[in-house]
This record gives C-alpha cells, sequence and structure tokens, in this order.
C-alpha cells in the first residue's frame, strides 16, 4: 500500500529553507492576473532555452523523430513554442496547487464529462488516460474538481517536494498511488474508482515492450497497460488539458472510452495505447514534454537515438 508523505518538523530544516523560498515567491507570483502570467510564462520559456541547452537538444530531436517529414523551420518554431509551454508548466504547477477552485473555473471550459457520467452508471473503474502535457498539473486540477480521483505518481526523492507534490494534488484528488503499486490501482478500478494513469513514458526494457509511437518504430512502452485494463476491466478515458492562446485560458476535452482496446497480449495493447496517445497530442503538439527522453531505451544491441 502506498504510504503518502505527511508534513513533519523535518521539512524546518535549513536545508530546505532555499526551496521554501522558491515556493513562496511561486505562491506570489501566481497571484497576479492570469494574462500577466501567460505572457510572463512564456517569455521566462524562452528564456531558460539558454541555459537548458541539453533539454533543447532532446526536444529538437524528439520532434525530428516523431515527424520526420515536418519542415526543419516548421520543427523549429515548434521547439520555441514547446519551450515557452516549459515556462508556462511552471507557473501552472503554481496555479495547480494554490489557486481556489473559483479561479480555476474561471479560466477553463471543460467537454465531455458525459463520457465519465456513463462509466459510472455502468458501474465501470475508470482508467483516465492523462499523457504528459506540460499543463498536467493544471489538467488534473480541474479534472478532480468534477470527478475527485485517484492520482498515479512518482514519489520525489526530496522530501519537501514530495510533500508538497502530495499535498498541491490531494487538494482535487481522493488519494494518490505509486506507480509501482499496481495492485492498488487494479484494486481501486475494480472499486469503481477513477485512476489518473499516463502510459506515455519510457520505464525502461524490463518494463517495457518495443512498439510504434509516432515516427520510431520501436519505441519502449510501458506493459502497465495490458495488466491494469485486462485485470480491472475498466473504461479507458483519455483526456487533453489544452493550454488556448494569446492567455484566453484553457480547455479540458475528455474523449470517449477506447472500446477497441485489443487485449490478446502487452505489445497489441501498448501498440494501441501508444495511438491514443498520438492522437491526444496532435491535439496540442507544442505542449507536450518533448524535453524528456521518450526514446531513450533502445532493443538491444541497437544505437541510442540520442
Amino acid at each position: 500500500m502506498t504510504q503518502l508523505p505527511h508534513f513533519s518538523r523535518e521539512l524546518l530544516h535549513p536545508r530546505y529553507w532555499f526551496m521554501w523560498l522558491g515556493v513562496g515567491l511561486l505562491y506570489l507570483i501566481v497571484l497576479l492576473p492570469y494574462p500577466v502570467l501567460y505572457y510572463l510564462g512564456c517569455g521566462l520559456g524562452r528564456f531558460s532555452m539558454r541555459f537548458l541547452r541539453q533539454r533543447v537538444f532532446v526536444a529538437r530531436r524528439n520532434l525530428e523523430l516523431s515527424f520526420p517529414t515536418m519542415p526543419a523551420a516548421e520543427r523549429e518554431a515548434m521547439v520555441v513554442r514547446n519551450f515557452e509551454s516549459v515556462g508556462m508548466g511552471l507557473l501552472e504547477t503554481g496555479m495547480a496547487w494554490f489557486w481556489p477552485d473559483w479561479r480555476i473555473k474561471r479560466w477553463f471550459s471543460v467537454s465531455g464529462l458525459e463520457h465519465i457520467t456513463r462509466a459510472q452508471q455502468q458501474q465501470k473503474g475508470v482508467l483516465l488516460i492523462g499523457m504528459h502535457f506540460l499543463t498536467l498539473e493544471l489538467g488534473a486540477r480541474i479534472f478532480g474538481i468534477h470527478n475527485p480521483g485517484i492520482g498515479v505518481y512518482r514519489p520525489n526523492d526530496n522530501k519537501l517536494i514530495d510533500w508538497l507534490q502530495t499535498w498541491g494534488r490531494m487538494r482535487s484528488n481522493k488519494s494518490m498511488l505509486d506507480r509501482r503499486d499496481v495492485k492498488g490501482m487494479i484494486r481501486a478500478l475494480k472499486n469503481g474508482e477513477i485512476i489518473w494513469y499516463a502510459p506515455d513514458h519510457d520505464y525502461g526494457p524490463r518494463s517495457s515492450v518495443f512498439v510504434p509511437f509516432f515516427g520510431v518504430d520501436k519505441a519502449a512502452t510501458t506493459k502497465g497497460s495490458y495488466l491494469l485494463i485486462r485485470s480491472g476491466k475498466p473504461a479507458v478515458i483519455p483526456f487533453v488539458p489544452r493550454r488556448l492562446p494569446h492567455g484566453k485560458g484553457y480547455e479540458l476535452v475528455i474523449m470517449p472510452d477506447v472500446t477497441d482496446m485489443p487485449l490478446e497480449n502487452e505489445a497489441a495493447t501498448a501498440a494501441r495505447m501508444n495511438r491514443v496517445v498520438e492522437e491526444s497530442v496532435l491535439m496540442a503538439p507544442e505542449q507536450y514534454m518533448w524535453l524528456h527522453r521518450r526514446f531513450k531505451t533502445r532493443p538491444e544491441g541497437e544505437a541510442s537515438l540520442y
């Protein structure tokens, strides 16, 4: 069972003071009007490209691998927009953790809630497919305001960040589960709960099968989707939190249940899930987490793509 972190006096130790200062600064910044935050976040993201050169390389390489026919100038423009989204993602994390519900709702429109209602009426659990968009913290917050569920996360090695991210996410969630707690996820799905689950990162060779993802024929993709869907028999519902241009706010798009998910083997499930992720990413490709080394794990004997 996942043991969630709790606040303790240890988090007031001087080694955390600088981090507390950063948290306090983020809290004060997100008090600003949203249109100001929009232009501040985009500017911060563009500025960060001067210092995050390795991440810029990874994002550029991921886009090159994923969209090989896209003109180079168009890809480069997307890299810049992606880092604008990185800057916004930092501020959106503060918004997700510190904004009151009324302010979150003011800047969001939500469509597709009926798909969640239908699954609940059928007494199904919901495997909520949440891709690693840079808007994910804010998207999870608005979704939880309407339908509280259980988040799946990776505990952070830093105790302050671990407690803070859990505290922030619990503002609109029932609970949290360690991503390694597969039994807990299956149990929750069988009990009719909503489980927020991200199937789109590279978790290494032991936990993956190699199936196509965008332009990469053999991308390491988690086996977990197969086990969760086969054992928990949930509705599989993707959702996309999409930032609107020019500081106009956000829309949360909840899509229909993916009813054609194959379960004959892990590879078939992973390949279909990757197509679901691709369709979702294409709704806001510049807002996806391209700075993560999505294709780092390769089949044995094959050279690194980076």
